[in-house]
C-alpha cells in the first residue's frame, strides 16, 4: 500500500499541474471502487477551479469553492497526469478531464482506493479522530511516551495506530524502530521517554528522506510522472528476512504482529 511519502509525492508531482486548473467533466468508467464514486463529487466537482491540494494522512484533498475530493489510492492506486487523448487502461477508472488539455487518470488494479466529497467548514468521517502528523510539531517523543503509559499493546502497533498518529505504514515503522534500536515487539507503555524521542526522530527524518527519495517501490507504487520511487534499495530491514543486518551483520528476523509481517534485527533493537 503507498504510505506517507508516496502520497506526499504524488501530491507535489500533482499539484504543478492541477493548481488553478478547471475541470470540465468527469469520465467514471468504473464506479465501484472501495466505496461506489460519490454522487455529490460527481455533480459538484465539473466546473469547479482546483484551488489546492493538500495531504491529511494516507488522503489528498483536492479543494475547491463548493468543498472537496477525498481521494485515497488504496493498496495499488496511482494518479497520473497525462495528455487527454490517451488511451485508457483496463484499470483507468477515472478521468478528471481539465482546461489545460490534460486529464487526471486514476488507475487501480485492485480497486480499493476511493474518490469521495467533503462539504466546505465539514470534516469527512474517515479523517475525523485521526492522531497528529509525524511531521508536524503537534508530534514528538513526549507526546509518544505520554499516549503509551500503561498500554500492553506492541510498540510498533502503536506507531501504526491513526488515532496515534498518521502515516506511518509498515514499512516506516519498521525502518523507524531499527534506527532507535526499538524491538517492535517491545509493550509501548515499557519504553522510556528517551527512547521515544530517538523513535520520533527517527520517524521524522526516515519519512522526510524517502519523501526527498521519491517513496518506497516495492510492488504498484509509481510517482505521477510515472516514474518509481528510489528509496527500496536503502530499506536496512523490511523486507530483509534472513539477509545480514546491514550494521552488525546478524540476519534479519521476521514475525507476525498484528497480522503484518515485522522485520527487526535481534541484536541492534531491544
Amino acid at each position: 500500500m503507498p504510505e506517507l511519502p508516496e502520497v506526499e509525492t504524488t501530491r507535489r508531482g500533482l499539484a504543478p499541474h492541477l493548481i488553478g486548473r478547471r475541470v470540465e467533466r468527469l469520465v467514471v468508467r468504473q464506479a465501484q471502487l472501495r466505496w461506489p464514486i460519490a454522487e455529490a463529487l460527481r455533480e459538484r466537482l465539473p466546473g469547479q477551479r482546483l484551488d489546492d491540494i493538500e495531504r491529511r494522512a494516507k488522503y489528498l484533498l483536492v479543494h475547491t469553492q463548493a468543498g472537496s475530493a477525498l481521494l485515497h489510492l488504496g493498496m495499488s492506486g496511482s494518479l497520473r497526469v497525462l495528455p487527454e487523448a490517451t488511451p485508457p487502461g483496463l484499470h483507468d477508472h477515472v478521468d478528471w478531464r481539465l482546461d489545460s488539455g490534460q486529464v487526471l487518470r486514476y488507475t487501480d488494479p485492485r480497486r480499493f482506493g476511493c474518490q469521495l466529497w467533503q462539504d466546505p467548514g465539514e470534516v469527512h468521517a474517515l479523517l475525523a479522530g485521526l492522531g497528529p502528523e509525524p511531521l508536524s510539531n503537534a508530534f514528538d517523543g513526549d507526546y509518544l511516551w505520554q499516549v503509551s503509559r500503561g498500554r500492553k499493546c506492541a510498540v510498533k502497533l502503536l506507531l501504526m495506530d491513526q488515532k496515534i498518529v498518521v502515516g506511518v505504514g509498515n514499512i516506516y515503522a519498521a525502518e523507524a524502530l531499527f534506527a532507535a534500536g526499538i524491538h517492535p515487539a517491545r509493550a509501548a507503555g515499557q519504553v522510556s521517554r528517551a527512547r521515544y524521542r530517538a523513535l520520533a526522530e527517527a520517524v521524522k527524518r526516515i519519512l522526510a528522506y524517502a519523501i526527498r527519495r521519491g517513496g518506497t517501490t516495492l510492488r504498484d507504487f509509481i510517482s505521477p510522472d510515472g516514474l518509481p520511487g528510489y528509496f527500496e534499495q536503502e530499506l536496512f530491514v523490511y523486507g530483509r528476512a534472513g539477509e545480514p543486518c546491514k550494521t552488525c551483520a546478524t540476519p534479519v528476523k521476521a514475525v507476525t504482529l498484528g497480522q503484518r509481517s515485522t522485520f527487526f534485527c535481534p541484536r541492534c533493537q531491544r
